[in-house]
């Protein structure tokens, strides 16, 4: 039997078949509670997409958002050189003539060529959600999949609830499919929308559905935590789309994580997708470049792509990794864009610091090194009070060069004072502002300056290096991107707290902690390691200043 018309093999191709991908980050992702994607962000999100080989990408559902239609318009400008755009809409409404239906006009209208519409397969949605026959509904599908065939290249028919649907009255869920193939649907696409379908249910139910001769796909919700298992299950049993979202992005729990299908179907089932091997690379980029756009956090524990999927804290992990990565690793992280990280930790071994300095360029250290030993203790009592260096790893590898002797000593703290006020002006209006004071040693000179800031920590910054500045000239690049506080005990105010920062500056961002019953010490010391790290980093000397560096008659270090 000959390939179908969009490129979907039929049935009886489909056991070594060509999968295709199909993204709807942009329209059932967008449904996340948390996110909301400008339409700038959502041609970005497209551009990547297409970049990286997706076949599919689902635009969103024009009419029923205006910002669609408008993403719509500027997307078919945007030249795509491997995927298809698919705009996305129901069925006709009830009652309602195709021809003169507004939701299949908005469809049409997007002039993408390719469409996917949505119909109901599930007999208790019929009655109760449309209130119609169960016979009125087959026509509907039917109908609307026609007129749209008729005037599309593409038309992919989503059958909303179909496991539910097949459940309940496996008939008719069946006949709800043959509707939209006997109209020349491209594909049947299977819905598990509520997302509780297990995934034996899930394969057995998509084997029933290829005995209609058409090609099939799968669309899951991850509800009970199977969704990349259930879409595995599909293909297995005979599906060749396969619909997801970029980080599992969706309503409630989220849809098919397609960066959890992708490699699982090319690396471990050795299933043909769009994607060319090597830009398999480009999975951790794109997690986190959307995770960036859609302003959430990225799970670190994600698979694959998750800063702490090839990550190993124990030390016999960590050891054992150095002698051979398959012992506690599945794939390599090179071949997702990912990397293999060992933090140091209360549970880490010699073996992971040894992984730390090789990280650092260090390779001439050895685990029986007696300040490997004396770190690994320090380390340790200092998580103990609550140090962590997980995502602080600036601050751990000055602890660690300084354990071999590299780095020098470029000032000395000698106090900080900070005020902080709220103004209430006559209009009830609160205008935070905040005063440091830092008295710092260097270069044999004392600097004891003062300066401004919206808040203590900024204040702070901008006394520390406004004190160093005119010994080092580059610090004025840092430039603080992140600040989180975590309370370590049940003290209340008086309570013990971790400050974690994030950097950057022109070249680089590193983080740095922390620790103490002081918030602004806290900040203070994981300011001073950034500001270290930077000049470290940067390969600065030690300030040296000759006695007639200053001019006459200005007193060093003024206020």
């Amino acid at each position: 039997m000959p390939i179908e018309a969009g490129g979907h093999p039929a049935p009886d191709q489909a056991a070594d078949a060509r999968l295709f991908l199909y993204d709807t980050t942009l329209r059932d992702g967008a449904q996340s509670e948390d996110v909301l994607f400008s339409l700038e962000d959502k041609l970005r999100i497209l551009e990547r997409l297409d970049a990286l080989g997706i076949d599919y990408v689902e635009g969103g559902w024009p009419g029923a958002i205006p910002k669609d239609g408008l993403f719509f318009k500027e997307a078919m400008r945007q030249p795509l050189r491997h995927a298809r755009l698919v705009v996305f809409g129901s069925t006709a409404k009830p009652g309602v003539p195709v021809a003169a239906d507004g939701v299949l006009a908005d469809l049409l209208a997007a002039g993408t060529g390719a469409v996917c519409i949505f119909g109901k397969s599930w007999d208790l949605h019929v009655q109760r959600a449309l209130g119609i026959s169960l016979e009125a509904n087959l026509a509907l599908i039917h109908d609307s999949v026609r007129y749209l065939k008729s005037r599309s290249d593409i038309v992919f028919f989503d059958a909303e609830h179909f496991f539910d649907g097949y459940k309940a009255n496996p008939e008719y869920a069946l006949k709800s499919l043959g509707a939209a193939r006997d109209a020349g649907a491209e594909a049947l696409i299977l819905c598990d929308t509520n997302g509780g379908t297990l995934v034996d249910e899930v394969a057995r139910m998509t084997r029933a559905a290829l005995a209609l001769g058409a090609p099939l796909g799968i669309h899951c919700h991850n509800d009970s935590g199977l969704a990349v298992a259930n879409s595995l299950a599909a293909v297995v049993a005979g599906a060749v789309q396969v619909q997801g979202t970029v980080n599992g992005l969706g309503e409630r729990c989220g849809n098919t994580d397609l960066l959890s299908v992708i490699p699982n179907l090319m690396l471990k089932m050795g299933r043909r997708t769009g994607l060319e091997r090597e830009r398999l690379r480009e999975l951790t980029p794109l997690s986190r470049f959307v995770n960036e756009l859609a302003n959430r956090p990225p799970q670190r524990n994600q698979p694959f792509v998750g800063s702490s999927a090839f990550t190993h804290k124990a030390g016999v992990h960590a050891s054992a990794v150095l002698k051979d990565p398959v012992t506690y690793e599945h794939l390599s992280p090179e071949l997702l864009g990912n990397r293999r990280r060992i933090p140091v930790s209360e549970q880490s071994g010699r073996s992971n610091l040894v992984a730390k300095f090789q990280e650092f360029g260090i390779d001439d250290v050895r685990a029986s090194d007696p300040r490997v030993g004396e770190l690994l203790a320090e380390v340790k009592e200092l998580e103990l009070k609550g140090y962590q260096f997980d995502g602080a790893e600036a601050s751990f590898e000055l602890r660690a060069r300084r354990a071999l002797g590299q780095v020098p000593d470029y000032f000395e703290l000698r106090g900080f004072r900070v005020i902080d006020e709220r103004r209430l002006w006559s209009d009830q209006s609160r205008v935070p502002g905040a005063e440091a004071t830092v008295k710092v040693r260097v270069a044999g000179q004392t600097e004891h300056l003062v300066a401004e800031g919206q808040g203590p920590v900024d204040a702070l910054m901008k006394a520390l290096t406004k004190a160093l500045g005119r010994y080092y000239p580059g610090i004025d690049e840092i430039a603080l991107t992140d600040f989180k506080v975590r309370i370590l005990d049940g003290k209340g105010t008086q309570a013990v707290v971790r400050v974690l920062i994030e950097w950057r500056d022109r070249q680089r961002s590193w983080g740095t902690v922390g620790v103490s019953d002081h918030i602004i010490a806290a900040s203070y010391d994981a300011m001073v390691d950034a500001v270290v790290f930077k000049l470290f980093s940067d390969g600065v000397a030690p300030a040296i200043v000759p006695a007639n560096a200053f001019a006459a008659g200005a007193p060093v270090g003024s206020v």
